[in-house]
């Protein structure tokens, strides 16, 4: 297949997982072109199945703002016709699908008929898009793709419920490469961190306030009142400020290291004893299942699509929505020495079922039937 893949180019989850599918299908012999502002973080240019095409954006004085979505159509227009793609498929949807939209409906008037696949990732449905000056572009976007997927069955109900779609949503999870994400033999760095055998808890996110990075930080200070411990914080963002100032206020500064945006996290995940996601809104929760590949057992909050990854008392625990103290308490179940070790098992054991080799045929087997719908429906 010849596919085309629209995606944001940041560390985000939407823009990981399209990333991490367009390298997976070229690995297959599929060819796949990024159509984008900027080259995806994660994207690899070592396989000669890949191609990138940047997205012109011009600034005129007549324009405030750019106009990105335009802009983005045109270019999709012109990747479709002469590089002969099979199929547009777009991860996030705004402003994806709606551009997607209108360049499918510009090549139907030049006589390419070409299927647009949007992948609904989380905030474009459950924040973004319910802004009244979005929904009824979401809305018409989502009903003229040709077929639309979701990361998780909470997702897909969120969907139904806040929107007026009429198409069918078939789930299709996130996935996980499990050659890059394993447990890998750091020990000396767990050393360097916890040089008295300290238990070690991480929590990765982009510091946004539906994080909750300050419950972590407070599950963190509890736990630390009973079992010896550190904390290693992932990633940044605009709340970064005041989870440094909560932590001085607590005491625990010493223990609280802020590592920032890190490409190779699964060598932090690699030494963990455990992993924080306290998360107000969760789509799917892909941070939680790149812990659980490096054998990092889970402590999250129930919301939205996590409790269909983390499995209650298996792979780790689910607790309401700042129920910090129940956190706590579960945490320390698990990091006791006559449990850790199985939950880590088990975290190892989920995080393989959504191993991209599982997942990849899912992708490809819903891309041909929507190909070869549209091809019906054209004759």
């Amino acid at each position: 297949m010849n596919v085309g893949i629209v995606c944001y180019p940041t560390y985000g989850g939407s823009g990981v997982v399209a990333t991490e599918l367009g390298i997976g299908l070229a690995k297959q012999g599929h060819k796949v072109h990024f159509i984008t502002y900027s080259q995806p973080t994660r994207l690899d240019f070592f396989n000669e199945n890949l191609f990138y095409h940047e997205v012109d954006i011009r600034s005129y004085p007549l324009f405030k703002y750019p106009p990105y979505e335009l802009a983005l159509a045109s270019k999709m227009v012109d990747v479709a016709k002469y590089e002969q793609l099979d199929l547009l498929h777009v991860h996030y949807a705004i402003p994806h699908a709606s551009a997607a939209v209108m360049a499918k409906q510009i090549l139907k008037a030049e006589g390419i008929e070409i299927p647009v696949i949007t992948t609904l990732h989380g905030t474009d449905i459950t924040l973004v898009g319910k802004d009244p000056s979005y929904e009824p572009v979401v809305t018409f976007s989502i009903n003229q793709s040709d077929g639309v997927t979701s990361v998780s069955e909470s997702l897909k109900k969120d969907t139904f419920k806040h929107f007026n779609v009429t198409r069918e949503i078939r789930v299709i999870p996130n996935f996980i490469d499990l050659e890059k994400f394993k447990k890998q033999h750091k020990d000396h760095f767990k050393t360097a961190i916890c040089p008295n055998g300290e238990k070690l808890i991480v929590h990765t996110s982009n510091f946004r306030k539906v994080k909750r990075v300050d419950d972590a930080v407070r599950v963190f200070h509890q736990i630390q009142d009973t079992v010896p411990a550190k904390l290693l914080l992932v990633g940044d963002g605009p709340e970064r400020a005041n989870i440094e100032n909560l932590c001085r206020e607590l005491g625990i500064i010493e223990d609280v290291r802020f590592l920032g945006k890190l490409e190779a996290v699964e060598e932090v995940l690699s030494v963990a004893d455990l992993f924080l996601m306290p998360s107000e809104k969760e789509s799917f929760g892909l941070a939680a299942l790149e812990a659980m590949a490096c054998e990092v057992p889970v402590i999250s909050s129930n919301a939205g699509g996590i409790p269909e990854l983390n499995i209650n008392g298996v792979t780790g625990f689910t607790s309401n929505i700042g129920n910090i103290d129940e956190m706590t308490s579960n945490a320390m179940h698990i990091l006791s020495d006559d449990h850790l070790a199985e939950f880590k098992k088990n975290a190892l054991a989920r995080a393989k079922e959504f191993d991209i080799t599982n997942i990849l045929p899912v992708y490809t087997d819903f891309y041909n039937e929507v190909m070869a719908q549209v091809m019906t429906a054209s004759r």
